[in-house]
């Protein structure tokens, strides 16, 4: 392509808005243009970067056997109200009525609109298992948009959908997947890692669910991992232990002791002369499921924080927030100084399992500046206590799987694909039955399978990039080379139209002939998009020796060749880059 008859214009500053590398980048080189807060229009480059990314989705889905579909960015709406989620999906999804008065929204996810063509068209196991995936727009309406096309309102996704007769047939299409996913992003040359994750609303929470997290600084997931375990998690799902910690174990008798104007942990702790671990942190959560509500007290150690997937999970509500102070005041608890002895009502209390029960503890009195101290779960506690893991795992944590034993560190990633075993959730939703073996109606096990396509593109340029601009991995650049031109004479301008048809034959080329630029702001718009090779013909230099020059922008590599060495030269380097 030929700059000189292009559309592109890069930009030296970047808005105020953009705080992170990929979207500070993808303004200044021309690659998006912002429309709205969370919606980009993607201009020829960006576009060509993201066409790369789909063309190795779909050769690595083709080969594990999933045909692809297109479905209708519009679905109706009666088909998220047969699933239960026209609600709970809250203020993400728009919606809207039709002329006729029928309810349809802008697509968030497709759960719905694929298992409706599937209960529709297959009857039999003998038609199973099917694999169907799609490219396509989704729409969510996020509260913040921020961080440029990485958390987007509008975005380009991959999502497959796979239906099996059993849990057998799941497993290994999951497999399937799994690998399929890692050959993606190992072809798109990024530095990722596999952990383990929670399915959120996707799910039910029981079934295998894994996130594909590009390791970079400016992620905004937090991954626990263990290289002596070969362990990493999501924040969300892992599992880690305390090192061992100093409790009081002495058994001494509980004891109210005045704390005034104290209402934090490090406050009570530094006035009692005690460490935060020696304290238990309480807080009051309500949960919610359709009409029900429940309020409840969470009990941590005095310096852990509470994982709030983990509390989900385990209380089995739909919605879970904490108690504001007006809510506390209608239960009878007070702020600051809340705990679960003499409550004063009846309220579901949970321990996390990182709290020794026989210890001693300062907490909360429910009495406005007044504490407990010695305060000993077992034993100040009526009946059978409620333990379940609720820590949020940090570094340095002790981290066990099997017969292995490390120290976590904590490390931060972008969230690029995402995989679900999804059970039977939406077939039942949605009475998707066929029938099995032996000729009984079965609801069909699914799996799901995201890729954030858009997201992918934003992902690599935080890993790849330096104070100069991009530096694409070759698979996913919008072209391989920059040609660069500096030439006055017509004679050595007709030299780079002809070195560029020869290169053009063979690599995917940018040629830079803009007349009235100089070689200064040429290069600097060529390290701005960071296109994988530079190739420079300036007249002086091929005038003195002949010779055309070559860049690697990855790592500045520079080498001189003749004209003739070009093709050859370039060959070589594309091979090494691949």
């Amino acid at each position: 392509m030929k700059l000189s008859s292009g559309f592109w214009q890069t930009y030296k500053e970047h808005p105020n808005d953009a705080t992170i590398a990929s979207h500070q980048l993808m303004i200044r080189a021309g690659l998006i243009h912002k429309s709205q807060a969370g919606l980009y229009n993607f201009l020829p480059f960006g576009l060509r970067a993201v066409q790369k990314v789909e063309k190795i989705i779909r050769e690595e889905m083709n080969k594990i056997g999933a045909m692809e579909v297109l479905m209708s960015f519009v679905t109706p709406g009666e088909l998220w109200q047969e699933s239960g989620r026209w609600d709970s999906m809250g203020g993400q999804m728009v919606r809207a009525k039709d002329r006729a008065g029928r309810d349809i929204c802008l697509s968030p996810t497709n759960e719905e609109a694929i298992t409706d063509i599937f209960r529709k068209t297959i009857k039999s196991y003998k038609q199973l298992p099917v694999s169907l995936y799609q490219i396509n727009i989704k729409f969510r309406d996020e509260i913040r948009p921020r961080f440029g096309i990485m958390r987007a309102r509008e975005f380009i996704m991959k999502d497959a959908y796979s239906f099996h007769e059993n849990w057998e047939s799941l497993d290994l299409v999951y497999a399937d997947f799994y690998r399929a996913y890692s050959n993606i992003f190992d072809r798109m040359g990024l530095n990722f890692i596999v952990v383990e994750a929670d399915a959120g609303a996707m799910g039910d929470g029981q079934n295998k669910t894994h996130e594909f997290q590009v390791l970079a600084k400016s992620g905004e997931d937090k991954v626990i991992v263990c290289e002596d375990c070969d362990y990493a998690a999501n924040i969300e799902k892992a599992v880690t232990f305390r090192k061992p910690l100093d409790f009081d174990n002495s058994g001494k008798e509980i004891e109210l002791v005045e704390t005034p104007n104290m209402a934090t942990i490090e406050e009570v702790s530094n006035f009692l002369k005690i460490k935060e671990h020696q304290s238990l942190k309480s807080l009051a959560y309500s949960g919610i499921s359709e009409d029900k509500e429940e309020v409840f007290l969470v009990l941590l150690l005095g310096d852990d924080e509470l994982n709030e997937i983990k509390l989900k999970n385990h209380v089995g509500h739909e919605h879970i927030k904490p108690l504001t102070e007006n809510e506390m005041m209608r239960e009878g608890l007070v702020k600051g100084q809340l705990g679960p002895y003499n409550l004063g009502k009846e309220m579901r209390v949970i321990f996390d399992a990182a709290i020794p029960l026989d210890g001693s503890f300062t907490t909360g009195a429910n009495k406005a500046d007044f504490h407990y101290m010695n305060f000993v779960p077992n034993r100040d506690l009526k009946g059978e206590l409620e333990v379940t893991d609720l820590r949020l795992s940090r570094a340095g944590d002790i981290c066990k799987i099997g017969d292995k034993e490390g120290e976590a560190t904590l490390i931060s990633g972008i969230e690029v694909g995402h995989i679900f075993q999804l059970g039977d959730k939406y077939t039942k939703a949605l009475d998707a039955k066929v029938l099995d073996r032996n000729g009984k109606t079965i609801y069909p096990l699914m799996g799901c399978y995201g890729i954030g396509v858009t997201r992918i593109v934003a992902a690599a340029i935080e890993q790849h990039h330096d104070e100069n601009g991009i530096i694409w991995p070759l698979a996913i650049a919008p072209f391989h080379i920059h040609f660069t031109s500096i030439a006055k004479s017509g004679e050595i301008k007709e030299l780079c139209d002809e070195v560029y048809e020869e290169m053009n034959k063979e690599f995917e080329v940018l040629y830079d002939d803009r007349p009235k630029l100089g070689p200064g702001f040429k290069f600097k718009d060529a390290d701005l998009l960071g296109l994988p090779i530079r190739v420079v013909l300036g007249e002086r230099d091929y005038k003195a020796d002949g010779l055309i020059e070559i860049t690697v922008r990855k790592t500045g590599e520079k080498r001189k060749v003749s004209k003739e060495d070009l093709i050859p030269t370039l060959r070589d380097l594309l091979k090494e880059l691949a």
